[in-house]
C-alpha cells in the first residue's frame, strides 16, 4: 500500500536516478556508505515517521500546548516520538563520527528529515531547530562550548532554539534592543559570561519539558563604553543562553532567568510551542544577580554573521517543509480521487449507470497534475540544493566547491520561497479535490494547508527574499552568481539537445528563451537609475526566476525519465510517464506565465511604488 506521507519511489528517483548520490561514496567523508546504508537509514526514518509521528499529527493540532502560568503541557505522544528519533541516532545523522554521527550526505539527510516533517511538522520542529542550533555552534563555538552544549544537543538530551525577532522589531534585526552586559564574574572554567535583558517573540520550541535543557541562541547587543547600544546590525552579538545552567560536570542545574511570558497561537503547526520569552525579568536570579546568563559565541559584534549559518540552513529546511506538505497533500488528494465515486462523464447522462471515481473527471485530473507539478518540482529543487551543499563541502576540486557555493547562494532565496508559495497552492487544490469534505477537520488536507501557510513567513517573507535575490544575489561578485546559474542551466539544456528525446526539445528551447529574457530584464532593472524602482517589484522577479528554475528542475527529471522508459517494468513505466506528463504540464501551463511577468518588470512599473498611504 502506497504511503500517503511521501512517495518512496520519488525519493529513490531523486537520489539515485537523477542526483546520483552513490557517486558521493567515492569521497573520503562518505566512503563508508553505499546505497544499502542510505536505504537502511531511509527505511528507519520511514518506519519511525509512520509509526510514531504521523499517528498524533491531528491530535497535536487539536490539542495544542497550553500554559497555566507555571508549566507548559504538551500531549505525551510528542515526547515518545522525539525520544524514538533520538534513540535511533537520527539527531546526528549528518554529523561527524566524532559526535556519534552517521556522516550521511546532506542530500540523504534531507530525505530523512522529509519523512518526519511530512508526517508531523509540529513535532518535527523541535528536531529542525535543535539540529540547526547544533550546526551553528559547531561552526562558531569554542571547544568547551561544543562539549557542554553541542554534544547533548546531538544526543537529543538538550533541545535548541533560535531567538532573533523581538516584538518591536520583527524582521528588522537592526532594531533589536536585547542587551548583553559583561558580567565581571567569570563563568565555568573562566569563560566570559554576560547578563542578558530583553524580550524575544515568535520563538518556536522556546519552552517545554521534552528534554533536559533548552539551549537558546540569542541575538543581543553589547553596549558601548557610553552604555548605549550600537545602532544597526553592526552591534549584534550571538549568545548561548541555556534554560538551566550547565555545571562543569555537564549536568543541568540552576534555573536561568529565561521565562515564558505567553504562548502565541498560530493557524498552523499548532503542536509546536511558539513563545514570547523574557530574558532577565528577575523571576530567577542565577548566582543571586539579575539578568539571564549567556555565553558569547564567536567574536563580539559578529552575531548576525554567525547566526546566518543557522538561518541559511533553516531557509532550505523551510523549503523542504513546504515541499513535503505539498507532496503529502497531493498523495491524500490522489487517494481520495481514486476512491470517491461521484458523477458521470459529460457524454454519459444515464442516471442508472454507476458513478465514476472523480479521478475520471478532467478538471480533477487538472488539479492533481498541478499539485504534482508544484510539489514534486519543489522537492526536486530542495534536493538539488542539498546536493549542492555536499559539493560545496566535499567536492575534491576547489573550483567545483566554489561553483557549488555560488549556485547555492543564488538558489537559497528561491529554494525557500518558491515551495512556500506554490505548495500552499497545491494544498489549496487538495482541499478542492475533496470538495466539501476538504475543509472539514475529519480530513487531513485542511490541516496541511494551515500548516504550510506559515512557511511563506518562516525565515523571511517573499518580500525579503525578493529583495535578497534581485538586490544582492544577481549583482554579487560582479554578477558571478547569475553567470554560474546561467551556465548550469545552459548545460542542462545542452544535455537535452544531445539526447534522443524529441518531445523535450521544444521545452529546452522554451526555457532557453525565457532565461535569456530574464537576463535582459535584469540588466534593464539595474539600468533604472533608482534602486527604489529597481526593487519595487522584487517579489515578482523572485516568482518569475523561481518558475524558470523549477522548469529547469522538471526538464532535468524528464530527461532522466525519458531515458529510462525503454525496457522499464509496467510500474516504472507508469512512474516515468507521470514525470513526463508533469513536465509537460509545467511547460504548457506554468512557464508561459513568466514572459508576461517579465514584460511588467521590464516596464519599470511603479504602480505599487507610487501608491500613497492616504489613498488606501
Amino acid at each position: 500500500m502506497q504511503s500517503k506521507i511521501l512517495s518512496r519511489r520519488d525519493i529513490d528517483f531523486l537520489l539515485y536516478e537523477w542526483l546520483d548520490v552513490e557517486a558521493l561514496t567515492a569521497r573520503p567523508r562518505f566512503q563508508d556508505h553505499s546505497r544499502e546504508t542510505f536505504n537502511a537509514a531511509l527505511d528507519t526514518a520511514e518506519q519511525i515517521a509512520t509509526d510514531l509521528f504521523a499517528p498524533h499529527n491531528k491530535k497535536n493540532d487539536a490539542n495544542e500546548p497550553h500554559f497555566d502560568g507555571e508549566k507548559v503541557t504538551i500531549i505525551p505522544e510528542v515526547k515518545t516520538a522525539l525520544d524514538a528519533f533520538s534513540a535511533a541516532g537520527l539527531m546526528a545523522s549528518g554529523q561527524d563520527y566524532e559526535f556519534d554521527g552517521m556522516q550521511l550526505p546532506c542530500v540523504v539527510d534531507k530525505a530523512l528529515s522529509a519523512w518526519f516533517t511530512s508526517a508531523n511538522i509540529a513535532t518535527s520542529a523541535y528536531i529542525f531547530l535543535t539540529v540547526g542550533n547544533a550546526n551553528t555552534l559547531l561552526k562558531t563555538a569554542t571547544p568547551r562550548q561544543i562539549e557542554r552544549f553541542v554534544r547533548p544537543l546531538l544526543a537529543g538530551e538538550f533541545f535548541g532554539t533560535m531567538c532573533l525577532s523581538e516584538p518591536q522589531a520583527g524582521s528588522s534585526l537592526s532594531d533589536i534592543t536585547t542587551r548583553a552586559e559583561l558580567d565581571p564574574v567569570a563563568g565555568p572554567e573562566g569563560e566570559r559570561q554576560y547578563r542578558l535583558t530583553g524580550n524575544k517573540m515568535w520563538i518556536s520550541a522556546g519552552e517545554h519539558d521534552l528534554a533536559g535543557n533548552i539551549v537558546h541562541l540569542v541575538l543581543a547587543k553589547i553596549p558601548g563604553p557610553d552604555g548605549r547600544l550600537i545602532p544597526g546590525v553592526k552591534g549584534i552579538s550571538l549568545f548561548i543562553v541555556p534554560k538551566y545552567l550547565v555545571g562543569e560536570d555537564g549536568v543541568p542545574g540552576e534555573r536561568n532567568d529565561v521565562v515564558l511570558a505567553g504562548l502565541n497561537h498560530k493557524m498552523g503547526s499548532r503542536g509546536t510551542t511558539n513563545c514570547l520569552l523574557n530574558f532577565g525579568e528577575g523571576r530567577f536570579k542565577p548566582d543571586g544577580k539579575a539578568g539571564a546568563i549567556g555565553y558569547l559565541v564567536g567574536e563580539p559584534h559578529q552575531g548576525l554573521m554567525n547566526m546566518f549559518h543557522m538561518m541559511n540552513e533553516a531557509r532550505i529546511g523551510v523549503g523542504m517543509c513546504a515541499a513535503v506538505l505539498g507532496v503529502t497533500g497531493y498523495l491524500h488528494a490522489l487517494d481520495y480521487a481514486r476512491n470517491r465515486p461521484q458523477g458521470r462523464h459529460p457524454a454519459e447522462k444515464d442516471p442508472v449507470r454507476p458513478q465514476v471515481a472523480i479521478i475520471e473527471h478532467t478538471d480533477v485530473r487538472r488539479m492533481l497534475l498541478a499539485q504534482k507539478a508544484y510539489a514534486e518540482g519543489a522537492m526536486a529543487l530542495v534536493m538539488y540544493s542539498a546536493r549542492l551543499v555536499d559539493d560545496f563541502n566535499t567536492a575534491p576540486e576547489a573550483e567545483a566547491r566554489a561553483h557549488a557555493g555560488m549556485l547555492l547562494d543564488f538558489l537559497t532565496p528561491i529554494t525557500k520561497s518558491w515551495p512556500s508559495q506554490w505548495c500552499v497552492e497545491a494544498n489549496s487544490l487538495a482541499i478542492q479535490v475533496h470538495g466539501g469534505y476538504g475543509y472539514t477537520r475529519e480530513y487531513n488536507v485542511e490541516q496541511f494547508y494551515r500548516d504550510n501557510r506559515l512557511n511563506a513567513i518562516h525565515e523571511g517573507t517573499h518580500g525579503i527574499h525578493g529583495l535578497d535575490l534581485l538586490g544582492r544575489k544577481v549583482s554579487m561578485q560582479k554578477g558571478a552568481l547569475f553567470k554560474a546559474i546561467s551556465a548550469e542551466l545552459a548545460a542542462g539544456i545542452g544535455k537535452v539537445r544531445l539526447a534522443d528525446a524529441p518531445d523535450l526539445q521544444g521545452y529546452a528551447t522554451q526555457l532557453e528563451e525565457v532565461w535569456a529574457r530574464i537576463g535582459r530584464v535584469t540588466t534593464t532593472l539595474y539600468e533604472a537609475g533608482d534602486m527604489n524602482k529597481t526593487l519595487a517589484n522584487a517579489s515578482l522577479y523572485l516568482e518569475a526566476v523561481g518558475h524558470a528554475v523549477v522548469a529547469w528542475m522538471w526538464l532535468e527529471q524528464a530527461l532522466v525519465a525519458s531515458g529510462k522508459l525503454a525496457g522499464a517494468s509496467e510500474d516504472d513505466a507508469n512512474f516515468y510517464h507521470g514525470k513526463l506528463q508533469a513536465c509537460r504540464y509545467f511547460f504548457q501551463w506554468e512557464l508561459p506565465k513568466v514572459p508576461q511577468q517579465l514584460d511588467l518588470l521590464a516596464s519599470i512599473d511603479t504602480t505599487t511604488l507610487d501608491m500613497q498611504d492616504a489613498w488606501f
